[in-house]
């Protein structure tokens, strides 16, 4: 028995993707909050406060705004977890190259898919981008996040997340997997620290860069791996796993609301805000522990399209935001989900039949 059974993972998935695309739309109108994902500008964060202490109807809109990006993170800690779970109770140690092409062509089709449309799309409508041949390059073999300024040459934006996915793979494969548990969390200390060098210059490219690479990403991932080895242990940490696995919706809503309130704090200045994913996969694994199964089930069944819906959305959205920024906001926002979940079962469907 898992902390994380296997229609909870993908409710998890679910209510990810679904601040991810929400998110990836909204942060690009005007009037929203900004978020904090690559750098730290204490500007956006007071903004937030003066919409907190001044809601308005749209208050729900502006918190996915800031705080939809924060999904990444719990597919991060998803991918941890699942790790563990797959590879370390065999007998056999995948070979490293093995590995590493395994999981790299399960994303690429998806991908390639996601992007050739997107590209098509985006050249037809107005403001297309200009790639170059390199970053093309870069972008299909997933190494654009190396770039000296990744953030002015991945589009559609969304899609770093492949190149960050397979270096935390080739982290753990090289480093982490079926080490003893100081090895990750002595990772995390590492990325924490060398983010924290930073602190100087919050905003500057630095950070950018390394928040956009696995430096930035570790700390969720290595959560997840740790929370996979926690399944089965003996001592106070099996019996700490025991009692959350059987742990009540109350117990489980106190933890959402102590967790909540952690990342809103965590929000407050840059050091503090390096930890802020910690608490980010308490928030959302407590809250798919505490919700109604029919709303599990509901969101379940969003985690099982998340991979096309995270593909196919920067194409959607290049199509429907105009509307949204000339005037209808709420309908083209209404366009953009549905046209969004209606394309992704389509990709889903052509990625489903490929993998048969």
């Amino acid at each position: 028995m898992t902390l994380l059974n296997r229609q909870e993972c993908s409710a998890l998935r679910g209510w990810a993707i679904i601040g991810i695309f929400m998110h990836n739309y909204l942060h690009w109108l005007g009037g929203m909050v900004k978020e904090n994902e690559y750098q730290y500008h204490q500007g956006n964060v007071d903004r937030l406060m003066q919409l907190l202490l001044n809601p308005s109807w749209d208050l729900p809109l502006q918190l996915f705004s800031f705080f939809g990006h924060y999904g990444v993170p719990v597919f991060l800690f998803l991918s941890g977890y699942g790790l563990v779970l797959k590879y370390e109770g065999k007998a056999n140690a995948p070979a490293f190259h093995s590995f590493v092409w395994q999981h790299y062509m399960k994303l690429f089709p998806m991908m390639l898919l996601g992007f050739s449309v997107f590209a098509m799309v985006d050249w037809i409508t107005p403001g297309h981008h200009h790639w170059t041949w390199q970053d093309i390059i870069m972008q299909l073999t997933m190494t654009i996040n190396f770039s000296p300024v990744p953030d002015k040459v991945i589009w559609p934006g969304p899609y770093w997340f492949f190149g960050l996915i397979m270096q935390l793979y080739i982290v753990y494969r090289l480093l982490l997997y079926r080490r003893h548990w100081g090895w990750t969390v002595g990772a995390i200390a590492v990325c924490w620290a060398i983010q924290q060098a930073c602190v100087n210059s919050p905003e500057g490219d630095a950070i950018n860069i390394i928040r956009y690479n696995c430096i930035g990403g570790m700390l969720p991932f290595g959560i997840g791996l740790l929370m996979g080895r926690a399944e089965g242990t003996a001592g106070k940490t099996g019996l700490m796993m025991d009692r959350l696995r059987k742990g009540s919706g109350g117990l489980w809503g106190g933890i959402f609301c102590a967790s909540v309130l952690i990342v809103f704090l965590l929000s407050m200045s840059f050091s503090s805000w390096l930890w802020a994913p910690l608490f980010i996969v308490a928030v959302n694994v407590s809250l798919i522990k505490s919700i109604p199964q029919w709303l599990i089930g509901m969101l379940s069944w969003m985690g099982t399209i998340s991979a096309a819906i995270f593909v196919c959305h920067p194409i959607t959205r290049k199509i429907f935001i105009p509307i949204s920024r000339h005037g209808d906001m709420p309908g083209g926002l209404v366009l953009y989900i549905v046209a969004t979940i209606t394309l992704a079962m389509v990709f889903n469907m052509i990625i489903q039949k490929r993998k048969a």
